[in-house]
């Protein structure tokens, strides 16, 4: 395997990059709530981190642009990625060799996906990511019609349960609903208590949850999620749209019919959330066009970044959130180590108001958009890049951009003249 190594810089698709990069930072906005506060402050505002003011205006605000939304093209464009590097690998002459590579690649991200969810934080993707990613190497010859077609029913198999779950839910009255399904105080305090502890206890507290989710929960739900969107981003990105192959008009089109579709329908479902008291019943309804929405929202949000990326338009920015994109993997993963260590180690976990948190979103998106471009003008990749292309092509990859050698000083006797000099 000499022969093959990882993609050059010139190799790069920019426009897969810069989205790659939009969403990660995006994916901060709904991954903060769960560093900072118990895991049902996600969906319900009512139960810790204030439901007036700003901080319900940020809430509904993530709840209709942002949630489900970012990770959704996330993982389309992680399904761009598999097509990216079989295409090259094939393209090099890999042959077999190309499987050999894919899955070692895939093999690694399971690993760092488990001691990211075992030892850090629970919301861990790469593991889903890698374990999915196992499952679908046979598909990447699929034509790209049929690839969205599968995804979308994939999407749709956990649909009838959804359903009968708010249908159980619906036969209870309001009273039992908010008692079995929002978390007493003495629950509550007791994750709080697991986060401000030691790293041990939180990691004992944490593995049984982790084991579910890498396990029983994995196959449940979180497989037909990542392998919905992720097919579909496949077949995305063959017909051009991640590379920005699309006209003006289609790009325009598409967020047009997303916004209007996605927006709609995540703004009825939070004023009527509001509007109930926070009854569990309403988002549990949403739960059967969940995938709807955020696809849509999703798509558009990505449609707008195309239009700009295919224009040419604002490189002082989209120049940065590329490089975030191109270090995906070490950006994503500082989160947790600046999330965790703010919340956990220094105890502030369910302490703060939910408004505030996204001071601290704002201080990572500043530093990861101010640096992430200046270290890849010196270095070829991200250090967890590095460290995983390495161990995929069981070989060091060299790290630092070797910049040429500067032209050799002429001797001032034998210099030129000038022709006016002649």
């Amino acid at each position: 395997m000499s022969e093959l190594a990882p993609v050059t810089r010139q190799e790069r698709i920019s426009s897969v990059d810069l989205v790659r990069g939009f969403a990660l930072l995006g994916i901060l906005l709904m991954n903060i709530i769960g560093f900072s506060f118990p895991g049902i402050a996600y969906g319900d505002p009512s139960v810790i981190g204030g439901a007036t003011g700003w901080n319900l205006y940020t809430w509904a605000i993530n709840y209709i642009l942002f949630e489900g939304k970012m990770r959704a093209l996330f993982s389309m464009l992680f399904g761009a990625g598999i097509i990216i590097f079989t295409t090259r690998m094939e393209a090099h002459g890999a042959g077999v060799r190309t499987a050999d590579l894919y899955y070692r690649r895939n093999l690694w991200l399971i690993a760092f996906g488990l001691v990211h969810v075992y030892f850090f934080w629970g919301g861990d993707v790469l593991y889903p990511y890698g374990l999915t990613a196992l499952f679908l190497f046979p598909f990447r010859n699929v034509s790209a019609k049929w690839l969205i077609v599968l995804g979308v029913l994939i999407l749709g198999v956990v649909v009838p349960g959804e359903i009968m779950s708010a249908r159980e839910a619906q036969r209870m009255s309001l009273e039992e609903r908010m008692k079995k399904m929002k978390p007493p105080p003495e629950r509550l305090q007791r994750d709080i208590d697991a986060h401000r502890g030691s790293f041990i206890g939180e990691f004992l507290y944490r593995a049984p949850g982790a084991t579910n989710r890498s396990s029983v929960g994995f196959y449940r739900s979180i497989f037909f999620d990542c392998c919905g969107m992720i097919l579909i981003g496949m077949g995305l990105f063959k017909l051009g749209f991640f590379s920005a192959k699309w006209s003006y008009r289609e790009y325009a089109l598409v967020a047009l019919i997303g916004y209007a579709i996605g927006i709609t329908l995540n703004s009825v479902t939070a004023w009527r959330f509001v509007h109930s008291g926070y009854d569990p019943l309403v988002p549990l309804w949403a739960e059967p066009l969940y995938h709807i929405e955020r696809l849509a929202v999703g798509l558009a949000h990505g449609s707008l970044l195309l239009i700009v990326s295919k224009a040419g338009a604002l490189t002082w920015l989209t120049s940065r959130l590329a490089a975030v994109g191109q270090m995906a993997i070490t950006n994503y993963l500082m989160h947790t180590l600046v999330g965790t260590t703010i919340f956990d180690r220094f105890a502030q976990f369910g302490a703060w108001q939910r408004y505030q948190v996204y001071y601290v979103v704002a201080a990572i998106w500043v530093f990861q958009l101010a640096v992430s471009k200046p270290w890849l003008e010196h270095f070829r990749f991200g250090p967890v890049e590095w460290f995983w292309r390495s161990l995929t092509y069981w070989k060091r990859q060299p790290m630092r951009i070797e910049l040429p050698a500067p032209a050799a000083e002429v001797p001032l006797g034998l210099a030129v003249p000038n022709r006016l000099d002649a």
